[in-house]
Formats: structure tokens, C-alpha cells, sequence
């Protein structure tokens, strides 16, 4: 057996809730291997080739049994893209801080109704134009659902149009840059792959409730649809939960790693009531869940922030089929609620990575191998990845610790 075979089997095996010979250790980070090679932020997000070399230098000495891809660099995308939605560094940050999201509102709730009669034209004519300046040409395309018959011979029409074939070239453009970057990742990952280190996430996807809050209505707006736009707002999510699944597999395919990374961020015990999460966020999640494993895929649910107070709410998934990664919540309940149930990553602290000693953090990392490590089912990992700017001190002892303490 190679050396990706075993990591790939001891991986396949803790999902399955299967006891394996050690814990796995996964690799995730935004920038820790930018500033561990020298790097600012800002030069990991407009030099890729680099920063790919920085990440395989880091993944190379801390030997995780799965690594997620880099995936960050697109500085030049959204640069020429003009997209709004965030800050990064070298633009709008500062040259050596990770990307900023901004909370903003790009959907109104009055638009429900255009969302829900086409989605496709919603987003082509009114939704992209107002997140990224190169997108405000697709206003200037026709719209073919509504030339009939004969008609729809004459929607080319608007080709002839000087703007549109400029700002269509322009996207062109930033697609040829883009793809070009995306096959330099891709070979990277099969370089790594070649090494022994197999991908942990090979396609993305979102909860149907954070669709609609992170980059449409924003913040304010999602809280305040739960009260005045509930029936819209759920009819939305259904027809989004069903929309988010057609790239996924296609996805997974190019990348050969079936697990898919869905990161969650307003189902947390501080935004929603137990009653609202039971109607707005968790059914639909689960659908979304239940389609992804209908498909042959894994998915790997990031619970960020504490949902201690859902681990019982949740536990309702197919047993040893889904990963269920954990920022803040108590990981030790969720193993005694959840280890049935879901394979259990996390979750050593960013505070105890970027403050605390190696000796601490193997303290930490031991008594997470001892307890939720127990009968199988467990991942190392930090709580949100490896910070950025954590001493390699501290991440080596993480890294280490699941060697170290090798079946308890």
C-alpha cells in the first residue's frame, strides 16, 4: 500500500467510524504557509506559483494524512473582476491580514419574486452586476426565456452591441487568467497527491439559509426575512438548496476527492433560537446533506462558531457517512452526543496555537486523542485551520501529537 493509500484508507476509515491505527491530521489553512515561507498575504494572493511552493514546503514537515488545496491566490481575479463582497489584502486591507467580508445587501427583499419566477435571470441581469463591476455588462444580454418561437432569432440582437462584445471580451480574458491559475492548482494536487498527501475537500458547497444571508440579503436582511418574508424566503432556499448541487459532482470528479466542504456561519446558537434553526436552517441543510450522499459524496459539515446547543438537532444523519467539523462547540459533548453518528474533526484553539507552547498544545491534542479519538470516528485539526501567524512551534506539536500518541 503507498503511502496516499494509507492516509486515504485511514481517512476513509474515520468517517466510517472505524478505528484506525492512529487519529488522522488534516492540513487547513488560509495564509500560515505564506508567512512560515516569508511571505505577506498579500504576495500568497497575487503570486500563486510561489505560494503553492510555500504550501507544499509546509505540508511536506508537518505530514498531515489529508491537506486542503490552495486555494486562496485569486487576487487577480477579483481584482479584475472589481468584485465587492470583500477586502484583501493589498486591496482595501492591509498587505499582510487575511481577506475581510463585507456584510452588504446585493438582493432586496422585494426581489424574492424575481428570484423564485428565474433565478438564472435574476443573477444575470441584477445580481452579478451588483457584486462585481465586470459583471455589469451581463445586464446588456437578452433575455431568451422570453422570445418565442420565431422571435428568438432576433435576441442576438444585442451582440451587435459595441459594450457587450467589449465587456464580454474583458470576461474572457479574466476567465483565460482564472482557468490558468486553477490548472496550476490542479497539477499541484497531483504533485502532492504523488507524494503521498491525498486532498480533504474536493468541492464546495453551502447551506441554503447562508446563500441567501452572506452575499444577497446581508445580515440585516436575512434576520428580518424570518419574520417578514418567511414564506419567501423558505421557497427561496428550496429552489437554491437544489440550484447549489449541480456543480458539485462535476467538481469532485475533476478533483478525484469526493468530500465536500460546506462551511456554516448563521446557524450558530447565537443567531438563531432553537425554533428558528429547526425551520429555517437545519431542515433544508439536512436535505442538502441527504442529496450529497445520495450522490456517493462525503459531505463535511464546518459548524463554525459554538452550536454546542444543536448537537442533538443535528445527530439526525445517516451514521458513519459525514463529517462534522467543529470551531468553538464543545467537542467533547459532541463526541459523547455524536459518536455514533458523524466523524468528528477539530478542534484545537487558534488562541492556544498563536499563545500558548508546544507543551500546551500537546497537552490539548492529547486529551482530544484520548477522548474523541476513542473507538475511531476523529480528525485532528484547529479549530478554524492553522492561524495565520501561529509559531511553527505550536503547529508542529499539533501536527505531531497524533503520531505521538498512536491508539491512546
Amino acid at each position: 500500500m503507498t503511502q496516499l493509500q494509507e492516509r486515504q484508507q485511514r481517512i476513509d476509515d474515520a468517517v466510517a467510524l472505524r478505528e484506525t491505527d492512529r487519529v488522522p491530521f488534516i492540513y487547513s489553512s488560509s495564509f500560515w504557509a505564506a508567512q512560515y515561507s516569508g511571505m505577506t498575504c498579500e504576495e500568497a494572493m497575487y503570486d500563486l506559483p510561489r505560494f503553492l511552493e510555500a504550501s507544499k514546503k509546509a505540508i511536506l514537515m508537518l505530514e498531515p494524512d489529508a491537506m486542503s488545496a490552495a486555494a486562496f491566490p485569486l487576487g487577480i481575479t477579483m481584482e479584475l473582476l472589481e468584485y465587492k463582497p470583500m477586502k484583501w489584502p493589498g486591496h482595501g486591507a492591509d498587505p499582510n491580514v487575511s481577506f475581510q467580508y463585507l456584510d452588504q445587501e446585493f438582493m432586496s427583499a422585494k426581489e424574492y419574486d424575481d428570484y423564485l419566477l428565474d433565478p438564472t435571470d435574476f443573477y444575470l441581469h441584477k445580481y452579478m452586476p451588483r457584486v462585481a463591476g465586470a459583471f455589469k455588462v451581463l445586464e446588456k444580454l437578452p433575455r431568451f426565456v422570453a422570445h418565442p418561437e420565431w422571435d428568438l432569432i432576433n435576441s442576438v440582437v444585442p451582440f451587435a452591441d459595441p459594450e457587450l462584445q467589449a465587456g464580454l471580451k474583458k470576461l474572457f480574458e479574466i476567465g483565460e487568467k482564472t482557468a490558468a491559475n486553477y490548472a496550476l492548482i490542479g497539477k499541484w494536487a497531483k504533485d502532492m497527491a504523488a507524494l503521498g498527501y491525498p486532498l480533504a475537500n474536493g468541492a464546495y458547497c453551502k447551506a441554503p439559509f447562508d446563500q441567501f444571508v452572506d452575499y444577497m440579503r446581508g445580515s440585516k436582511g436575512g434576520m428580518l426575512d424570518m419574520f417578514r418574508k418567511k414564506d419567501k424566503l423558505l421557497a427561496a432556499m428550496e429552489k437554491a438548496r437544489v440550484l447549489l448541487l449541480q456543480n458539485v459532482v462535476g467538481a469532485t470528479q475533476r478533483s478525484g476527492c469526493k468530500t465536500v466542504f460546506i462551511p456554516l456561519h448563521w446557524g450558530l446558537d447565537g443567531f438563531m433560537s432553537p425554533d428558528q434553526f429547526n425551520t429555517f436552517y437545519w431542515p433544508q441543510l439536512r436535505q442538502t446533506i441527504l442529496d450529497l450522499l445520495d450522490l456517493g459524496l462525503v459531505p463535511c459539515v464546518f459548524w463554525e462558531g459554538n452550536c454546542t446547543s444543536r448537537l442533538e438537532a443535528i445527530a439526525d444523519v445517516p451514521p458513519g457517512k459525514v463529517i462534522y467539523r467543529f470551531e468553538a462547540s464543545d467537542i467533547v459533548k459532541a463526541k459523547q452526543v455524536l459518536g455514533d453518528v458523524v466523524c468528528i474533526r477539530g478542534n484545537v484553539p487558534a488562541s492556544l496555537l498563536l499563545t500558548g507552547t508546544a507543551d500546551d498544545v500537546d497537552a490539548h491534542c492529547r486529551k482530544l486523542i484520548e477522548v474523541c479519538g476513542k473507538g475511531g470516528g476523529f480528525m485532528l485539526d484547529g479549530a478554524c485551520g492553522i492561524p495565520d501567524g501561529a509559531p511553527v512551534e505550536t503547529v508542529l506539536a499539533m501536527a505531531r501529537s497524533v503520531k505521538k500518541y498512536a491508539n491512546g
